[in-house]
């Protein structure tokens, strides 16, 4: 969230951050309009109270010279009546603002690349080099149904479309990565945790969900509860409106859920398969850090997330998003897009963000420096490391045999008790 103070100073700036994006301006031009008749209220309100207190004066001196006071005590009530008036347009003015400020999103980091679409991201690296067949390579549905590791037809007799039925080695495969996901990010310095996968409206507002996304959410009406659709989100509410001492920082969190979104709309050969899932399962890393090692943060953090897909021996790029491409709450975001044979490209695996103070604000989480100086905002960061039905799919066509069985990369072997899949 941007400060209202940041964004009446600085209009122009926010007006270029939000073109460089492809929003609209409109909204900027209606809070700094909204703000500046909030500022013209509180002056009327403040001129009402001082002409209350003027009255008040003549008030009370009529009364000791024993004068008329009637005419005065109804002028007083004229002004009351006027103030408490006042207040409560002022009330709703502000609730207004608040509520456009949460559809702003983030500034830009300086180093984002401006860009209209996925096509204008920066390459930044390359890692591995896309394995070479002597055979035409099959998709990882095929292998994952001929290989009876998933039952994408009972699936959909279960759930619908969209959703993941794991069997056998497939099932014992997502188990395997999640403990060695954990296990590496736990030996990297972050803390294990397990959050509920069901939160208050107010936790998905702290993170940017809400209120842009809320479409996307699958709502509980109930309890007017959400399921979650990124472990980012009870991880980063955990402090939430809560003083952060500074010994708490860095701090370094991550966490296993299966995680829920809509996905509304149609993504042609993704709608099958295990590329876009209603139901996902992922393992996330969270970073909460001072602001002034934020930046070093988030190449520690794509670094952590990279280390999975280089234990498991899978070809990826990274690239820097453009201005259009980068998320709602992030600054800047670096995309972990791994290599498909069947596609013959880079699809993307995780996404490493820096949301700086955008998600603190949100959630009024801050920490102080020491017991003299004012709490101020740390900064947020959050990555997928890893998606784990993407994995799968990457494990399964990158390490496909020409007999169709898989050898899968030696760093599984304790968690699966074999390397073989036939």
């Amino acid at each position: 969230m941007l400060s209202l103070k940041y964004v009446c100073e600085k209009p122009a700036d926010i007006k270029k951050n939000l073109i460089r994006r492809g929003y609209d301006t409109k909204l900027l031009d209606k809070i700094v309009a909204e703000n500046e008749e909030r500022k013209k209220v509180i002056s009327e309100v403040e001129q009402l109270k001082a002409l209350q207190n003027s009255v008040s004066k003549e008030i009370v001196q009529l009364k000791k010279t024993k004068k008329e006071t009637g005419s005065k005590i109804s002028e007083m009530k004229k002004v009351s009546d006027q103030a408490k008036a006042l207040s409560q347009k002022r009330s709703i003015i502000e609730e207004e603002i608040q509520k456009n400020l949460l559809l702003l999103p983030n500034v830009l980091d300086a180093a984002v690349p401006d860009g209209k679409s996925d096509r204008d991201n920066k390459e930044i690296r390359k890692w591995g080099t896309p394995p070479q067949f002597d055979f035409k390579p099959k998709d990882h549905m095929e292998l994952g149904e001929k290989l009876k590791l998933i039952d994408h037809q009972r699936a959909a007799k279960i759930a619908g479309a969209r959703f993941a039925l794991y069997r056998g080695l497939g099932a014992k495969l997502v188990r395997a990565l999640i403990n060695f996901m954990i296990d590496t990010h736990v030996q990297a310095g972050y803390q294990e945790t397990f959050p509920p996968l069901m939160v208050h409206r107010n936790t998905m507002t702290g993170t940017g969900q809400f209120p842009k996304f809320e479409s996307e959410a699958f709502k509980i009406d109930q309890i007017d509860s959400f399921l979650i659709p990124t472990a980012e989100v009870p991880l980063c509410n955990i402090y939430r409106d809560e003083i952060l001492s500074p010994e708490m920082l860095p701090m370094n969190l991550t966490a296993y859920t299966p995680c829920f979104r809509k996905e509304a709309g149609s993504y042609g050969q993704d709608v099958k398969g295990l590329i876009r899932l209603h139901q996902f399962n992922k393992v996330e890393i969270v970073k909460i850090v001072v602001p002034e090692s934020s930046e070093k943060e988030l190449e520690q953090l794509t670094q952590d997330a990279e280390k999975i897909l280089q234990l498991l021996k899978l070809p990826y790029r990274v690239v820097m998003l453009c201005s259009s491409d980068t998320g709602f709450a992030a600054a800047k975001t670096y995309d972990l897009e791994v290599w498909l044979p069947s596609q013959n490209r880079y699809r993307e695996i995780s996404s490493c963000s820096n949301c700086a103070d955008f998600q603190s604000r949100r959630m009024n989480m801050r920490y102080r420096k020491d017991k003299k100086t004012k709490p101020i905002y740390p900064h947020i960061l959050n990555g997928s490391a890893m998606a784990i039905d993407r994995t799968i799919v990457a494990l399964l066509e990158n390490f496909q045999r020409k007999d169709g069985t898989i050898e899968l990369p030696k760093i599984l072997e304790p968690y699966m008790g074999t390397r073989f899949i036939s």
